[in-house]
This record gives structure tokens, C-alpha cells and sequence, in this order.
């Protein structure tokens, strides 16, 4: 399993994010929020290529589509508990971005607890590594399949 800028657990910044999107998310316009998120998310110069992927692929969604999905963010929790309690058998490669200052730290956690786990992180980077550095991503995700033939 390959999982690139992975999110196993929602941090203390994250949570008050939800909650404050959650609360807001019937008055303030549901595209604002979404640029919010993605600059909390992503907030360096080299991360921009990623919000604007971010953000373009937002507005293709409804309104409606988008309180789907922040439903779905919220409850989640529940759900990554699983990838963080149990010694899950698989081998697994996280590919993460060391500028990821919302996800990295609970990877690392896991990485550490997991035998199967291992963690590549890439310099220079944020949250979404497939899309900042395609080429170092590729190339760790390739090696890494090839490694278990």
C-alpha cells in the first residue's frame, strides 16, 4: 500500500479547523471556505500549484456536494483509528511532504509503531507530493513496488 500525503489523524490544528468550517459552513459561502482550507493547508509560495488544483477541482462541486464532503471529513476520525491501533500487516510506503505541518507528525507516530510501515519524506514539500515533486514521488513509489517483487 502506497499512501501519499496521508492523513491518519486529524491534529488538534485540524479538529479546530472542522469545527470552524462546520460552523460557519450555512452562512459563509462554501468556496471561501475551501480556498481558507487550502491555504491553512498548503500556506507556502511552493505549495501553490497544489491549492490551485485544490480549489479548481472545488468548484466544479455543488455546493450540496461540498457539505457531503465536509460531512465526511468530520466523521473520519472514527475510521483512522483503525490505521492507528491496529499493526495492520501490510507492507505500506507513506510518501509525505516535509512542509506537511498538519499530517506529517501522526505518520511519523504510526511509522514508528508499524514494522510493515515505512515513511519517505520528500524536501521542499507539502501536503500533496504527487503533484509538487511528481518525479521524486514516482520514483520512491516505483522503487518501492519493485522492491517487493
Amino acid at each position: 500500500m502506497i499512501m501519499g500525503g496521508a492523513i491518519i489523524k486529524m491534529n488538534f490544528r485540524s479538529q479546530v479547523l472542522m469545527k470552524v468550517g462546520n460552523i460557519f459552513k450555512s452562512v459563509v459561502p462554501y468556496m471561501m471556505l475551501y480556498k481558507l482550507f487550502a491555504f491553512i493547508i498548503m500556506p507556502k509560495k511552493n505549495h501553490k500549484k497544489s491549492r490551485l488544483l485544490f480549489v479548481n477541482e472545488a468548484k466544479k462541486l455543488y455546493q450540496k456536494e461540498f457539505l457531503r464532503w465536509f460531512k465526511l471529513t468530520s466523521e473520519i476520525n472514527p475510521l483512522l483509528r483503525f490505521f492507528r491501533t491496529k499493526d495492520i500487516q501490510i507492507p505500506t510506503l507513506y510518501v509525505m511532504g516535509a512542509e506537511d505541518h498538519l499530517f506529517l507528525p501522526s505518520i511519523k507516530n504510526i511509522v514508528s509503531k508499524h514494522v510493515t510501515s515505512s515513511l519517505f519524506v520528500i524536501e521542499n514539500c507539502g501536503h500533496v507530493v504527487n503533484v509538487e515533486q511528481p518525479e521524486m514521488f514516482n520514483n520512491q513509489t516505483i522503487g518501492f513496488i519493485n522492491s517487493l517483487a
